[in-house]
């Protein structure tokens, strides 16, 4: 390799490193009417030196943490969190248990959605791991936090890779032990039982965040906060944060509709199938849309984000199952990612019937999906999306809907054989 070369390669591993300075100021005042919301800048001392974000969505853009610290705000008689409930803006050196190479942005973003979706999955013990500000994996399990880890990993083993872990109860031992077996950057819990940060600490460049404010969850889930969108141009749109309506499987709406005077209605949910939907939706909100989750057993089995078609994210989730499906068996059974299995597959034949017999067998299980429950953040145009899906043996469906065809999407479920169930959410589940 040339020096220029060289010198180009080691710029460019440099950026990721790189702190840049921050040009905001120390405090920051919104006022709306005659109401202020005083903002001060979060930034921690960290090997003895004053830093705040590492840097922004990138590692050219400088970025900023402010914290709420004054002010209420109500709006059309409903009342906004307001200063001391800070999660994640609230953390401080004490919280930052270890900082690894100092968070950025993205991974505070990242366990600030996990945040945002656990706050709907308080009943149970449950684990998220996120990336790029979507959940790749999602679990909650009454057998506790690691086994909803353990469920979650496995959802989506390869995305996992360098994710963010945020999970809604102590970590425990068996929890941080998995933590250790991946390449994870950060993890974040309410706290962490006696040991568990030592195993942790294993692993030193892996941020270590401790949010107590995660423990009173259930009581944030009524009070939504202010959630500003801003422009190209340096325009800002406010809105009210999204507040998912169901909140327990008798929150789910009937699927009927009429068409000519005529009735039709959707198979009602199983307990169990209902439990996986309210699972599911709870997951949504967290994910970018177009999106469709299938779930099963308290588990993710695939999420497809940010398409912009809903039957192509049907598709496109499908892939992904059956991906994800054959890569842990490749993993399990050969030690290989599926990726590495086809490699080497060209060049060995026993590794070549291997994986021939995989494929097989993946396509036999339709990937894993008979049986899962699938939701939808926006309603079915046309039946198309839904037929897509029973083709590969959904039981079971939540959707909010509301479309002008929704006598057709129930006509699919119902000339499906069995019959699949389904209901509406009575609401969307949009994030932009």
């Amino acid at each position: 390799m040339s020096d220029k070369v060289s010198s180009v390669s080691n710029g460019l591993k440099n950026m990721y490193k790189t702190i840049l300075g921050d040009p905001f100021p120390a405090e920051m005042t919104v006022r709306l009417g005659d109401r202020e919301l005083v903002y001060r800048k979060r930034v921690w001392t960290i090997d003895g030196e004053e830093k705040g974000l590492r840097y922004g969505e990138n590692p050219d853009q400088p970025a900023a943490l402010y914290e709420l610290a004054e002010g209420g705000l109500t709006l059309g008689g409903v009342s906004f969190r307001g200063a001391g409930k800070g999660l994640v803006s609230a953390l401080t050196e004490e919280h930052m248990i270890q900082a690894g190479k100092h968070p950025g942005k993205t991974n505070l973003t990242d366990v600030d959605n996990g945040i945002n979706m656990l706050q709907y999955l308080t009943a149970k013990p449950a684990a998220l791991i996120l990336k790029h500000n979507n959940p790749c994996g999602a679990a909650w399990s009454a057998k506790g936090v690691a086994d909803a880890l353990d469920k979650a990993y496995r959802s989506d083993r390869i995305a996992a890779f360098g994710g963010a872990v945020v999970v809604n109860r102590p970590m425990d031992k068996a929890a941080a032990e998995l933590v250790n077996s991946v390449y994870f950057e950060v993890v974040a819990a309410p706290d962490f039982e006696e040991g568990v940060v030592d195993i942790l600490k294993k692993r030193k460049n892996l941020r270590i965040l401790h949010i107590p404010g995660m423990a009173r969850l259930e009581e944030l889930v009524s009070e939504p906060f202010l959630d500003f969108k801003c422009l190209t141009d340096g325009g800002i749109i406010i809105q009210q944060s999204f507040r998912n309506r169901i909140l327990t499987v008798d929150d789910f709406l009937p699927a009927t509709a009429d068409k000519n005077g005529v009735q039709v209605a959707a198979r009602k949910p199983t307990p169990e199938e209902a439990d996986d939907l309210l699972f599911a939706w709870a997951v949504e909100s967290g994910v970018t849309s177009n999106s469709i989750i299938f779930a099963r057993g308290g588990a993710t089995v695939s999420i497809g984000t940010g398409e912009q078609d809903r039957v192509g994210c049907v598709e496109l989730t499908v892939h992904k199952a059956y991906t994800k499906y054959a890569d842990m068996l490749a993993f399990t059974e050969h030690n290989l990612s599926l990726y590495e299995m086809k490699q080497k597959a060209a060049t060995d034949p026993a590794l070549a019937e291997a994986l021939a017999d995989i494929d097989a067998r993946t396509r036999a299980a339709r990937g894993g999906l008979p049986g899962t429950a699938m939701v939808s953040d926006g309603f079915f145009p046309f039946r198309d999306g839904v037929d897509a899906a029973l083709a590969h043996g959904v039981s079971a469906i939540a959707q909010p809907g509301g479309s002008m065809r929704d006598h057709e999407v129930i006509q699919a479920v119902n000339e499906a054989s069995p019959q699949v169930a389904m209901v509406f959410t009575g609401q969307r589940s949009f994030k932009h």
